[in-house]
């Protein structure tokens, strides 16, 4: 359901492709746009924990992407809060940020983090 029982997924890789850090969180009972703005954040989080100047994020929310880039206004007031903590680290803390959509056939490692965080709630 939306809403219902949601994660939040993400995988940090290098230029060569290589996996440096993958999560996934539960996060309770969110719209399927929250969990997506969370993944999102956590991720850049990481990425400047880590260090990261550049970070190129592919997503397969065209909504995210969309809102992030500027073509689409953030609309639902739920969302605010977030998308803007979001612009403001991205301000601060990279050089440059690019948002690009993929489709979900494509995003299989970040999906596979959101099921596993699923699961494990689920087990509890």
């Amino acid at each position: 359901g939306n809403p219902g029982p949601s994660a939040s997924g993400y995988v940090l890789m290098g230029m060569d492709d290589a996996v440096i850090l993958r999560n996934g969180v539960y996060l309770g009972i969110t719209t399927n746009n929250q969990a997506e703005y969370q993944s999102l954040k956590l991720g850049l989080e990481q990425a400047r924990k880590l260090g990261a100047r550049e970070v190129h994020v592919y997503m397969d929310s065209l909504l995210v992407v969309n809102q992030m880039k500027g073509i689409f206004k953030v609309k639902n007031r739920d969302l605010w809060p977030i998308y803007e903590a979001i612009k403001e680290m991205v301000a601060a803390s990279f050089k440059k940020v690019t948002f690009t959509h993929v489709p979900r056939e494509l995003n299989k490692l970040a999906d596979a983090e959101v099921n596993k965080a699923l699961d494990a709630e689920a087990e509890k």
